[in-house]
């Protein structure tokens, strides 16, 4: 086989070239310190480096909504943190206010400061994030979720919830979503009345009177809630299916104080009130005895023994036809609870049976001003677990995007020591074909010719 001068030329010069190439490759490799330029250069790593990346974006984008629910969260801890010193704040004043030395002025002074501070509450449960998304309305962050009802004449200005029960989720995790807010109707309206189960007050001797004695009955305790909730829905035979209560009596027989249980609900409407049917026997009474929550078949009643599991105490002394009531607990919001206290502060004491009504209200809204602080520290405690997952989230996030990154670098990263070695090599290659091919090219017949 034959090789011409203008094949030596070529193989040369595209060996050269190819040196070259692998050359340059090679400086480029090196200066960008990434082994893959192309796709080309490795499809199957280049393919894997792909789904790393989208694996690693979308990561980063959880990592952005735990900043953005943590964010939230802490503002909303802030606040739940300012509304409970409210009412600690309300609450002491409370306490103060049931001194008897204090004169209607000095009530008068604690109802305007209780005034200012349910102002401050309605503030705080109408807080709104930079974004302007209010926290406490629910799912509806653009509804101001408290505001004042219109005034009457005849009654005071309410505090209404306009927001809903709704939770803004947050995708924080690939399978787990996390609520950045608090629902307001859990936290300050649905607040359940006197200890939770049932509550319990003085209701009255005869048509608009007070209770004439100095008997004021506690918040009640629940012994046996299975008892109770069976007694309360089926276990006793109601005489109206609404208004459900019962109604301690007192009497005077024979000089002794005694007690008796009457069953005082009602029909649904439109029917025709009933009168109160008595569900227990005469008991005598002695100051500061439990009144435990049983009943037994009185005439007309049926005849049924029923056990509420529970109790109450009433100390002091009531005086014939005295009463007081138990219901089962209603939701009361602390707005309510407050303005009641205020109107009560403002009423004067001018006998001794007013200031017993009014040492028994006073202390049924610290009953339920206690219930609504638990219902804040409720909510703060939520929060606070949701903090901490995302706190825990956050770490895990992280451990994940170093682990991305390693991949990457494993599929993408330039080995230095390699891919300088292999620059060397190929140098001295090119210089050699070089060499070789003004060597090889200055070979030709025509000089000796």
């Amino acid at each position: 086989m034959r090789i011409s001068s203008s094949q030596i030329y070529d193989i040369g010069l595209r060996n050269i070239g190819r040196s070259q190439s692998q050359l340059v490759r090679l400086q480029d490799q090196i200066s960008t310190g990434r082994r893959m330029l192309t796709p080309a250069d490795d499809p199957v790593a280049a393919a894997q480096a792909l789904t790393v990346t989208q694996s690693k974006e979308v990561a980063a984008q959880y990592v952005a909504n735990q900043h953005d629910a943590r964010d939230k969260l802490r503002l909303a801890d802030t606040q739940l943190g300012s509304l409970t010193d409210v009412l600690q704040g309300v609450r002491s004043r409370l306490v103060q206010a049931g001194s008897t030395i204090l004169a209607d002025s000095d009530r008068q002074t604690i109802a305007s400061e209780l005034s200012a501070s349910l102002d401050q509450v309605i503030g705080l449960a109408n807080s709104r994030t930079p974004a302007g998304d209010y926290l406490f309305s629910g799912y509806q962050g653009n509804v101001v979720p408290f505001v004042r009802s219109a005034a009457s004449a005849a009654a005071t200005p309410q505090v209404v919830y306009l927001g809903d029960d709704g939770d803004r989720l947050v995708q924080v995790a690939s399978s787990q979503t996390l609520a950045t807010n608090v629902a307001g109707s859990d936290l300050l309206m649905n607040i359940r009345e006197g200890n939770g189960f049932f509550a319990a007050a003085a209701t009255g001797n005869g048509v608009g009177l007070v209770n004439q004695g100095s008997g004021m009955i506690d918040s009640g305790t629940v012994l046996d809630t299975q008892k109770w909730q069976q007694a309360l829905e089926s276990g006793f035979p109601w005489q109206g299916t609404t208004n459900r209560a019962l109604e301690i009596r007192f009497t005077s027989p024979s000089g002794v104080s005694s007690y008796q249980i009457f069953d005082v609900s009602q029909p649904a409407p439109p029917a025709a009130a009933v009168p109160a049917v008595a569900v227990s026997a005469v008991t005598p009474f002695a100051a500061g005895q439990s009144i435990p929550l049983q009943t037994t078949g009185q005439p007309p009643a049926a005849a049924v023994s029923t056990d509420f599991g529970a109790q109450v105490v009433i100390s002091g002394l009531p005086v014939n036809g005295d009463t007081f009531t138990i219901r089962p607990s209603a939701n009361k919001s602390v707005f309510s609870t407050i303005q009641d206290t205020i109107d009560l502060l403002r009423t004067p004491l001018t006998s001794t049976t007013a200031r017993t009504e009014y040492s028994g209200k006073l202390h049924n809204a610290l009953l339920n001003l206690d219930n609504a602080l638990a219902s804040v520290g409720r909510a703060q405690a939520s929060v606070g677990s949701r903090l901490q997952a995302l706190d825990n989230l956050g770490d895990s996030a992280s451990s994940l995007d170093i682990q991305y990154q390693q991949t990457l670098s494993d599929l993408q990263d330039l080995d230095y020591a390699q891919a300088i070695s292999d620059f060397t090599k190929h140098k001295i290659g090119l210089e050699a074909a070089q060499k070789s091919y003004v060597q090889i090219s200055d070979l030709s017949l025509f000089k000796y010719i």
